[in-house]
């Protein structure tokens, strides 16, 4: 099939405040085409935290709009440049990451989500092009990328389902796999939401003795149907530390709250050598941080996932059964599911899809 001159996005024209989003439909010329490229028609895009803080400017004020977000994108491959792998029609995801220069240490180690010289956001990223300056997301008709960023789905995956696993998906499932979530360690997991219920499944899948962290009981019975051992209420601190004090190897951290209790609670709940590993990041960053790490605790942080994790990934996804819980809404309701997503109403991701796509069973 033919490749419009402009792809059609649902695009935030300007700063948007939260709870009153209100996103347009906007066409744009992409970058020139080149032969490491691909294009793909989109089926489905998952709606991800990270898009609200850009379209707020709730991490840092930029000026780059219109804005196009996205990046939890699954489609089928309608033009593919000569010095990529990919044929037409096959189905395939970009996540966060778009571009990266291929040259530097952690390029050439397989972790290109590291780049050190040139990383790309699959929206918001320079593009070096005079006509389109910045990268445009997947709430829209095409996406055009790097083809080594087009990450193959599995035929038994469904698009909308997949879509989120390439950025919630991956965020979680490469710190935990690097950490050492297996069997034999005690993984916890606070906030059960869009990351969450993602970290939830694959800690169960690598093996871990898994437990839910949540501020109230209102999601224990999800948790324990994602594959949680065990819920914690953190509100309860001295019940908490009474139970769990020291016993934790791995908490894997998906909240972005800006009052969490880092040093009353969870810094608490490690062992001796735990790691903390915040995914989710608060508009004010993280609490400061007392003396509850002296005692040999970690904090570390971990950036989405290279195209190597995202393959890695997607095949354990495939053998333990791991599923985003998922609400389809047609793309050009973005306004509406955004405004919905950051109510809270999302169990546990929405997925804005095209007339193309076509669910799977």
């Amino acid at each position: 099939m033919s490749v419009p001159a402009k792809f059609t996005g649902q695009a935030a024209l300007a700063k948007q405040t939260a709870n009153a989003f209100d996103l347009k439909e906007h066409a744009y010329t992409p970058r020139a085409f080149t032969e490491n490229d691909v294009v793909i028609e989109v089926e489905a895009c998952g709606i991800c935290g990270t898009d609200i803080h850009y379209i707020t400017c709730g991490w840092r004020e930029h000026d780059q709009f219109p804005a196009i977000v996205g990046h939890e994108i699954v489609g089928r491959v309608v033009r593919a440049g000569k010095n990529t792998t990919h044929k037409l029609g096959a189905r395939v995801g970009f996540g966060a990451q778009c571009s990266s220069c291929r040259e530097c240490d952690n390029c050439n180690a397989g972790m290109e989500n590291y780049c050190t010289r040139a990383y790309v956001g699959t929206y918001q990223g320079p593009t070096g092009d005079k006509v389109q300056p910045y990268t445009q997301g997947g709430y829209a008709d095409y996406y055009q990328g790097p083809g080594h960023f087009a990450i193959p789905i599995p035929d038994g995956l469904d698009s909308a389902v997949a879509a989120p696993l390439l950025c919630a998906g991956v965020t979680v499932y490469a710190p935990l796999k690097r950490y050492g979530a297996a069997k034999g360690k005690k993984v916890g997991v606070i906030g059960i939401g869009g990351l969450g219920h993602l970290g939830v499944q694959f800690a169960a899948a690598l093996g871990a003795d898994t437990y839910a962290i949540s501020s109230s009981d209102r999601k224990k019975g999800d948790a324990e149907k994602l594959g949680a051992v065990g819920y914690i209420n953190a509100s309860d601190t001295e019940a908490v530390l009474k139970e769990h004090k020291g016993s934790f190897d791995i908490i894997l951290c998906t909240s972005d709250q800006n009052d969490m209790p880092l040093n009353e609670v969870y810094l608490p709940l490690l062992k001796t050598f735990g790691n903390f590993i915040s995914v989710g990041v608060p508009d004010n960053g993280l609490p400061h941080i007392g003396g509850a790490l002296l005692p040999g605790k970690s904090i570390t942080g971990s950036l989405i996932g290279s195209p190597s994790e995202l393959e890695a990934m997607f095949k354990l996804a495939l053998e333990k059964d791991v599923r985003t819980w998922i609400e389809t809404r047609p793309m050009k309701e973005a306004t509406q599911a955004v405004n919905d997503m950051t109510a809270g109403k999302a169990r546990y991701r929405y997925v804005l899809v095209n007339d193309n796509y076509v669910k799977k069973e």
